[in-house]
């Protein structure tokens, strides 16, 4: 991966944890132009099927993206804490990342990273 991509995830991860305290997969892809946030808007509203659909770059890449992420939390002693993705709305209408929608993909993609007590 680019020095320069690692560096928009790197500043991505500090952002997020100075602001709200925990990281997010999906506003990191906002952050760094993989993810419209007009799309994921439509993704949570469920208009759109899965997310991988709609971001910017093929699966290898999204999976760098993953990956670093998750290299920098662990670096960073972040806490990984598995989200449910629901549907805006009542219900609770479970939302798809990726195309296969397999467990451990799923996980990896909605997984927070927080700060430890």
């Amino acid at each position: 991966m680019k020095e320069e991509r690692i560096k928009q995830i790197r500043n991505s991860i500090n952002s997020q944890i100075k602001q709200k305290g925990f990281v997010t997969v999906v506003d990191t892809f906002i952050d760094v132009g993989i993810l419209d946030k007009e799309n994921y808007e439509k993704w949570r509203e469920g208009q759109i099927i899965y997310l991988e659909k709609v971001c910017k770059g093929n699966l290898n890449k999204l999976s760098e993206i993953l990956k670093e992420i998750y290299k920098y939390s662990k670096e960073l002693n972040l806490k990984e804490n598995y989200t449910f993705y629901k549907k805006y709305g009542k219900g609770k209408v479970k939302l798809r990342f990726s195309k296969l929608g397999k467990d451990n993909i799923e996980k990896r993609y909605s997984t927070h990273f927080i700060m430890k007590n």
